[in-house]
Parts: structure tokens; C-alpha cells; sequence
């Protein structure tokens, strides 16, 4: 039901609130006016802030935090000075269990599931300088040497870039941004800026092999020249790229890549198996807690050493090919054919004969996947954050399988698709969170799906 006009504050507009409850998302949310939400970013449960209004609409606001005028019961002193750890003001306890709850809350509220076995979060090995990829925004200040910055972008805003390294890294990456930066300074390179569309420097991606320590570092441009000679000399690690990418919106993929030095990708090590991971692949940002991730989904996927498993959206092959120890056979699909080209290299690498790679993309592919494979006992999904599309799940029903594996980075979207599962005839059994982002509220978790004892109803073929 839509707020009282009158209680509606206008955008520029400052409040004074007091944080009830964490959104998902991570924001505080208050009550203006008698009940008009405002989702308040820079806030936790028990802050009273005075605050901006940034948006709003008929239901509720967005606001951002300018003082705490009296701080939570909670709220302990921030560690690192940069973007991009909000909840780092939180003890690492108290984060969990803000955690563990907007997972449960999520499958109960948003997708009106109960039955299930609600388990205790996994906490993460490490709480700081857990990250193995740092992406960095290069930006403009007038203080800095040579009006040159590389940092993260400030909260709410795509212009102002905060200089400085990153505490959710290591000291070796952290020290491959000061290097590349010093370089770039030297060499009187400018930043992009989108409004003018002028300037040269994107981002810089640096990328760890925790396991193994290679390090490789991505530059992103705007096309141009670049001494790549200088760049190597400045920056030494096992993989140097540049990347140069057309068009005004900021993104790290696309484009086209060229090795400057080194070897095309790094590898690492991970549940006994090396991967290799090229430039622009999709690899768990946190080596130790995607072991512990992979762990969870080998667990619930219970394989007694016979049955054909499906890995959608499989990437690098990383799930399916921790699987492949205990299954029969393993077949991966994804749309970007580099990463079917790393899965299939990484499956060649490990001696793995008992899994296959194809690209395509889900949606069209899985039912050709299904005639060539013949149905699996098991499937595994990996969606991205926007999670599976209505089409997607109804072939994955198509195939049937007795248990489906779903691992998710976020909650909101795994709600609505394992309603559409149950509702097609799988039981949630469980679910259980693990944290692989502290000082963030993002949060992963693997749910186990089941048919039940109805069968499955086969959707209607489209």
C-alpha cells in the first residue's frame, strides 16, 4: 500500500532516523513520517543518522547517510578506509547471523518455502585479504601526482574514484596497483571520463593464484597506443595483459586482449584439482571458501560413484570437475566459449576422462544436451546473480533429474526459482549459507532440491 503523500520526503531532502532491521542488500531501513520506508545506505540496526534523500517513489526512499548522531548498540570502528566493506562496522559475528537470516528469510518470505532444514552458516577462513581479484577504477584529483588516481568508486557515485589499496586483498596485488599507477603517473596517462569521453586509462584488474602465486594484471583502455616495454619493466608478474574496450559504460569484459608478457592465464589450486584461469574467466573470488563451497554442494549432491551429472553455467569447470572424483559422468554447459575452452584444458590438465565441456547457452542447449547425454540423475546450476529465468527452469525439469544442486550468490533470486521447482515437484530439503565476502553483506548458499514422491510434472514443450 502506497505511504501518505504527506509523510513522502523530496529528494535533497535530510532526515533524522533510527535503523530497525538490515534490507537485503545490506542498507538500514527506518520508518519517516508513521511508516514511509526509507533505505538508508551507511546504516545498521540501532544507528540513529541524519541522513539524504538520493530517491523516491510512492512506496518508499533511498538515503544516504551523512552522520551518525548516535551509533548502534553494534557499530564498532571501521578497519579499512576504502568502498566496498560496508559492513565492516559490524562485528564478523554479528554479520553471520545478519546473514543467515536474510538467506531464510528470503526462501520463507519471497518464495513461501517451509519444510526445509534451515543450516548453520559457514563461516570464512579468513576475514581480511581473502579477495584473489581486485578490479580498480582509475579517476581524476587534482591533489594526487599528475591529477591521477586508481581506486574504487565512492558510494553513490560513478565520477569520484577513492585512491588507495585494498584491505580485502593481499599485500602482493595491493602492491601490483602501486606499481602499475606509479607507472601510468609516470607516463602522463589519463583517466577515462565518460561524460567527455576523453582520457585513456579503464580499470586495472589484478588477479592471485592463491594456491600457486602467480599474479596476472589486466589493464583496461580506451583504444590507443601503450609502451608495452615500460609496462613490463614496471610491473612483473607471471601474466601481463591489455585490454582495450570501445563504448562509454565501464566494464572489464569484451573487448579485445592482447599478452603483453607472460603466460595468457595463472593457475591455481583448489579442492586437489589446478585450474587455469584465462583473463576474463569466471573463478570464486575467494580460493579457501570456494573449496569449502564446492564441499557443501559435493555433500548434498550424495554421489555414490554411477550417476551422470549435469553442471550448468559451469564456467571453468570447477564445480564439475570436483564432482567428476564421485560421478559417473560429467557434462558442463556455458555460453562463453573461452571458459569452455579453460574447462575443457583443465579437464585435460587433472586427467579427468569422465567429463565433457560444451558452450551454449542453457536455455536453447540443454534440451539437444539432454537427447545427446541422455537424462542425468543429478543437476548442478551456478546461476548469475540474476539467478534462472522461468524458461530455464522448465528445462530443467524437462530432464527430470532426482536432485538438483543449487548454488547461489543471491538469495532473492534463488527464492522464486526453487518455488517454481517445488511447485513443479521437488522438495527443498536444504539449505546452508557460507560466507564468502566478509565485511560485505553478500552471501553465497547451496540448496538441495528433491524429487518428491508425486514424480515431477513435465512442463508443457515451448
Amino acid at each position: 500500500m502506497d505511504a501518505p503523500a504527506a509523510s513522502r520526503p523530496q529528494t535533497g531532502e535530510e532526515l533524522e532516523l533510527t535503523i530497525d532491521r538490515l534490507a537485503h542488500g545490506g542498507n538500514g531501513v527506518a520508518r519517516h513520517g508513521g511508516g514511509y520506508v526509507v533505505f538508508v545506505q551507511g546504516a545498521i540496526p540501532g544507528d540513529r543518522v541524519r541522513a539524504v534523500v538520493t530517491k523516491r517513489n510512492r512506496r518508499y526512499a533511498e538515503a544516504r547517510t551523512l552522520e551518525i548522531l548516535e551509533p548502534g548498540p553494534d557499530r564498532i570502528e571501521p578497519v579499512a578506509h576504502h568502498p566496498g566493506a560496508a559492513w565492516q562496522v559490524m562485528p564478523y559475528a554479528v554479520q553471520l547471523a545478519h546473514k543467515q537470516e536474510h538467506v531464510e528469510d528470503a526462501l520463507r518470505r519471497i518464495g513461501k518455502l517451509d519444510g526445509f532444514e534451515m543450516e548453520e552458516i559457514v563461516p570464512a577462513v579468513e576475514q581480511w585479504g581473502y579477495r584473489n581479484k581486485l578490479e580498480y577504477s582509475f579517476g581524476v584529483d587534482a591533489t594526487a601526482p599528475g591529477g591521477l588516481v586508481c581506486g574504487f568508486h565512492a558510494p553513490g557515485s560513478w565520477e569520484t574514484i577513492v585512491d588507495g589499496e585494498s584491505k580485502l586483498g593481499s599485500a602482493r596485488a595491493n602492491a601490483a596497483r602501486e606499481q602499475v599507477l606509479a607507472w601510468a603517473r609516470a607516463e602522463g596517462l589519463t583517466a577515462y571520463d565518460r561524460r567527455s569521453t576523453l582520457g585513456f586509462l579503464r580499470n586495472l584488474v589484478i588477479r592471485e593464484g592463491r594456491r600457486t602465486g602467480q599474479l596476472q594484471v589486466r589493464l583496461v583502455t580506451s583504444p590507443g597506443e601503450l609502451d608495452s616495454a615500460s609496462l613490463e619493466a614496471a610491473v612483473p608478474c607471471d601474466s601481463l595483459v591489455w585490454t582495450q574496450v570501445d563504448g562509454t559504460g565501464e566494464t572489464t569484459q569484451g573487448g579485445f586482449s592482447e599478452l603483453v608478457a607472460g603466460r595468457p592465464a595463472i593457475e591455481e589450486e583448489l579442492s586437489g584439482l589446478t585450474f587455469s584461469i584465462s583473463a576474463e574467466a569466471f573463478f570464486q573470488t575467494n580460493t579457501e571458501m570456494a573449496e569449502k563451497l564446492y564441499a557443501v554442494a559435493a555433500e548434498y549432491a550424495g554421489l555414490k560413484g554411477w550417476e551422470r551429472v549435469y553442471d550448468l553455467f559451469c564456467g571453468i569447470g570447477t564445480i564439475g570437475l570436483v564432482l567428476s572424483q564421485r560421478a559417473g559422468e560429467v557434462w558442463g554447459l556455458e555460453i562463453i566459449e573461452q571458459a569452455i575452452e579453460d574447462a575443457i584444458a583443465n579437464a585435460r590438465a587433472n586427467e579427468v576422462s569422465n567429463a565433457q565441456f560444451f558452450a551454449g547457452d542453457v536455455r536453447l542447449a540443454l534440451r539437444e544436451l539432454a537427447e545427446k547425454a541422455k537424462k542425468p540423475e543429478l543437476v548442478v546450476v551456478d546461476p548469475p546473480r540474476a539467478g534462472l529465468s522461468q524458461k530455464v527452469v522448465r528445462r530443467i525439469v524437462e530432464t527430470a533429474p532426482k536432485r538438483i544442486v543449487y548454488v547461489s550468490c543471491n538469495p532473492t533470486t534463488l527464492a522464486p526459482n526453487a518455488a517454481q521447482l517445488v511447485e513443479a515437484g521437488y522438495v527443498l530439503r536444504r539449505v546452508r549459507p557460507v560466507d564468502m565476502f566478509p565485511q560485505t553483506p553478500h552471501i553465497e548458499c547451496v540448496a538441495l532440491l528433491e524429487a518428491g514422491p508425486g514424480g515431477v510434472q513435465n512442463p508443457a514443450r515451448d
